[in-house]
């Protein structure tokens, strides 16, 4: 179009050059617009008239085409009214040639008989060839001549259903003439399902067979379609068809993968105890390899709309899912249960099976479905949870029961690398704990705080039977102190091991306890961490009862007339207290430093005691001057004594020993004058000594008379008390004898 827009131009402009060559004829340049407009609107009319005219033809040749139309139609209809007076006046024509289609249907089957005369006759021999053929294996010539069989029976039948569908006889005739080539059927179907059921290992060994098979599902596959193809469109169908071999084919191989999934238990729990694992490590092992070879044999051997790979998957996943729903459903044990939901949650998707590298990217174990519900795992679970509470308990009372008769053995227990006592309690108890949360972390990090948050709350009853036992190990020594003969050194032990214990605890969980979880377990930690504390507690007053004991024939000597003699009561006790406290280096930290503190206590307040009890009074300033320089003397072998044995522990030796020396300055006094001043700075020292202390304070110095006593009890009671904040109270654990007080204040 725009080649043919350019020419016109060219054209036009040559034109109007030609008409205005001269400058006179521009003034006829209107005319020749002029003259040039009536040119186009002549050209135009003409092209209006022509297209109307050839519009006009058109409608006429369409006109007579319908009325040829027209004509032709009812020269038709003549023609059929005659075809039907013609058909009418023949019917009774058509139905005298009744016998010849009759001849024509006999003649058809006897061509079809004669056509199959040659196999007819041959079929016992064709059935002895396929006979050998089968029996020496070569399946593909064997179908080949069954087909041939099958086929000229089918098509003998056919052509009798043709003829007379009704006449059973001569089917049934036809049927039992070809009755051998059914048996050949089977057991040509024997030999392919052998093949089929042995798949995974033909393909290694001779993977041609396992082809061969294959094709002839596919032949038998096709006849099958044709077969039922001309049902729909005859009615008939040969007996025995459609044989749906393929179908057979699939439901071998699901029954031979079940078969193989349960025939992997080779133990049982009485003959094993590890029946479980073994079945599911041998279970992983066959199901890995079955599914590798597969992928990289087998399905190259079937065609690919038989999807072989996809559907053994889908086999082995059903036969695992119902397999593991069986163990699900026997009565487990605790690590039997473990080991199944172990395999079942973790094992399975791993990359030891079915997320084997090899077997990606046709597995995804992602679009897999669990193999036992939810609920069977939680069923499994609480099982678990409540067979693991009971094992726990029982484990606990035994290893209770074990550690109480080493109790009584005439051999110290066994001391750690740093020379503590200890016994293998808290060993045996956490080494327990540690395997059932190695086992539970397994299967998931829920479970394994389950057990954790289970082994705690275990540990805190046990820690309450554990207090009790070593109360009743205190209380049988106490009815015969020579037995058992190991006592301090197993109570010591106790002690160690509630500090290991504490360890252990915090050691367990910090390896096995998320940090968002610690508040939630903080009370229960509080609470086992008081009820050591209470253990450590008592065993070391037990301890210290058992020196006590050895004292008090000593500590009885005190404040006599044969201490003030000269007697070395405070030298054999400082003794005796170093002697045990050889052994009771062997206690940890910090429960040293608590013996060392209390005993120091204990000896100070039976000193105390000692005076309060008022075995002595003093005749004269001679006595009281001596009694109280030896007492000074005896805080000071104290103080020495205790000083000694906290050595590294910081523990403040001075204090306690100094009240035994404010004591002595109040016996010491000279002035009865200065007695209530001395008294008085003893009180505000010393804020909780009572009046009944003072009393026999005064009664011990011997020169002190009814009235002043009274009045010095008197004035200081008026007098306000301001004790040290940091003063631990000493006296009130000091009873003095009731029936003194009142005579003296007659």
């Amino acid at each position: 179009m725009e080649e043919t827009d350019r020419e016109a131009v060219a054209t036009a402009v040559q034109r109007v050059a030609g008409m205005l060559q001269r400058p006179d004829q521009l003034d006829k340049v209107e005319q020749y617009r002029r003259r040039e407009a009536r040119k186009k609107a002549s050209v135009e009319a003409r092209l209006k008239v022509q297209t109307i005219q050839s519009q006009l033809d058109g409608v006429r040749t369409g006109l007579s085409q319908l009325h040829n139309a027209l004509n032709d139609v009812k020269d038709i209809q003549q023609s059929l009214i005659d075809v039907n007076k013609d058909w009418r006046q023949s019917i009774n024509t058509i139905e005298n040639l009744k016998d010849v289609k009759d001849a024509v249907v006999q003649h058809s089957q006897l061509a079809a008989a004669v056509e199959n005369l040659k196999n007819i006759f041959s079929v016992p021999e064709i059935v002895r060839e396929t006979q050998d053929l089968i029996e020496r294996g070569e399946l593909l010539q064997a179908h080949r001549k069954l087909m041939d069989l099958e086929c000229s029976r089918d098509n003998l039948m056919y052509e009798q259903y043709r003829m007379d569908s009704k006449n059973t006889h001569d089917m049934n005739l036809i049927h039992t003439y070809f009755g051998d080539m059914q048996k050949l059927s089977e057991e040509l179907a024997k030999q392919l399902w052998m093949v089929v059921q042995r798949s995974l290992v033909t393909v290694r060994r001779d993977p041609t067979l396992l082809v061969s098979v294959v094709r002839i599902i596919e032949r038998e596959e096709k006849i099958d379609r044709r077969m039922l193809d001309r049902k729909k469109q005859t009615g008939f169908i040969p007996p025995g068809r459609p044989k749906k071999w393929k179908e057979k084919m699939f439901n071998i191989l699901e029954r031979t993968v079940s078969t193989r999934i349960e025939g992997t238990q080779a133990d049982t729990r009485e003959s094993d105890k590890m029946w479980l694992v073994r079945h599911l490590e041998i279970i992983r092992k066959y199901v890995l390899d079955d599914l590798l070879v597969a992928k990289t044999l087998l399905d190259q051997c079937f065609p690919p709309h038989y999807d072989i790979f996809n559907n053994l998957l889908n086999m082995y996943h059903q036969a695992l899912s119902t397999r593991m729903q069986e163990l699900a459903a026997e009565d487990l044990e605790a690590n039997e249960i473990v080991s199944l939901l172990s395999w079942v949650l973790n094992t399975y998707k791993s990359t030891e099976m079915m997320g084997n590298s090899e077997l990606s990217p046709e597995v995804d174990v992602n679009s897999l479905n669990a193999l036992i519900s939810q609920n069977v795992v939680d069923q499994l679970l609480s099982k678990y949870m409540s067979t693991l509470t009971s094992n726990i308990i029982g484990w606990l009372r035994k290893a209770l029961e074990t550690d109480k008769k080493d109790w009584i053995k005439e051999t110290e227990p066994e001391a750690d690398q740093d020379g503590y006592y200890q016994t293998t309690l808290p060993a045996i108890v956490f080494q327990m704990f540690e395997q059932n949360l190695q086992v539970a972390a397994q299967i998931n990090e829920d479970l394994k705080t389950k057990v954790l948050l289970l082994c705690l709350q275990q540990m805190n009853s046990f820690l309450t039977r554990y207090k009790d036992e070593a109360q009743l190990y205190k209380e049988e020594h106490l009815k015969n102190r020579q037995y058992p003969q190991c006592y301090v050194q197993y109570m010591i032990a106790v002690i160690n091991n509630c500090q290991t214990f504490k360890e252990s605890i915090i050691s367990l969980k910090r390896k096995y306890l998320k940090t968002d979880m610690e508040d939630t377990l903080l009370s229960s930690h509080t609470s086992m961490d008081a009820t050591l504390d209470i253990i450590a507690k008592e065993g070391c007053s037990s301890l210290l009862d058992e020196v006590f004991m050895d004292l008090e024939p000593h500590l009885n000597e005190l404040m006599t007339k044969k201490w003030l003699m000269g007697s070395n009561a405070v030298g054999t006790i400082c003794v005796t207290v170093e002697d045990y406290f050889n052994d009771f280096a062997k206690i940890k930290k910090p429960y040293k430093k608590t013996m060392t503190v209390e005993a120091h206590r204990r000896v100070v307040v039976e000193y105390i005691r000692a005076i309060m009890l008022k075995r002595i009074s003093f005749r004269n300033a001679e006595e009281r001057k001596e009694g109280a320089e030896r007492m000074i003397k005896e805080a000071e072998q104290f103080r020495f004594l205790f000083k000694k044995l906290a050595a590294g522990s910081g523990e403040d030796t001075e204090g306690l020993c100094d009240i035994i020396e404010a004591i002595a300055e109040v016996i010491k006094l000279t002035d009865p004058s200065l007695l209530y001043l001395e008294v008085s700075t003893l009180v505000s020292k010393y804020p909780d000594i009572r009046d009944d202390h003072i009393a026999a304070l005064l009664t011990v110095r011997g020169d002190a008379s009814r009235d002043m006593k009274q009045t010095i009890i008197e004035t200081l009671d008026q007098g306000p008390s301001q004790p040290n904040p940091n003063y631990v109270p000493i006296f009130k654990e000091i009873t003095v004898p009731t029936l003194t007080v009142p005579k003296l204040l007659k």
